[in-house]
């Protein structure tokens, strides 16, 4: 028998495959049942609450290229909780349109159980990502 991922595991396993746009695995890191936030999404979006939820969140919007980015300055923090980690680091890449690096901080909190993240809180950069996507004007018209 296979023993199950740690939470670091998961969670490299989580931002790696985002990096890469390896998009129809992501999912299989989630229980069934599971709770996912953004608590600092502009646009507040309700909470992710199944498997099947997350594959549709996690299915591009186009088909165009796979991103080119990197998950980079991870830094992992153990909690007295054997099931939960906080998870630093930064998505890096250049930008399709302007051609500049950046750099999207983002900061995870998870509870991984049995190998499935059963909750996650997912501290993100908003403006920062809509910018290196070439989105943040419609991001703000989005928030008015």
């Amino acid at each position: 028998m296979t023993q199950p991922l740690s939470p670091s595991e998961v969670f490299v396993a989580l931002v790696n495959g985002v990096a890469e746009g390896r998009w129809e695995e992501l999912p299989g890191l989630y229980a069934e049942q599971t709770d996912v936030v953004h608590p600092f999404d502009p646009l507040r979006q309700p909470a992710l609450r199944s498997r099947d939820e997350l594959r549709e969140h996690f299915t591009p919007a186009g088909a165009g290229p796979r991103p080119t980015r990197r998950a980079a300055n991870i830094t992992i923090h153990q909690t007295t909780d054997p099931e939960v980690i906080v998870a630093e680091f930064e998505y890096q890449g250049t930008s399709e349109d302007t051609g500049e690096p950046y750099a999207v901080p983002g900061i995870f909190v998870l509870r991984v159980r049995d190998g499935e993240i059963v909750s996650s809180r997912d501290y993100f950069d908003h403006l920062a990502a809509a910018r290196a996507r070439g989105q943040l004007d419609a991001l703000i018209a989005a928030v008015r």
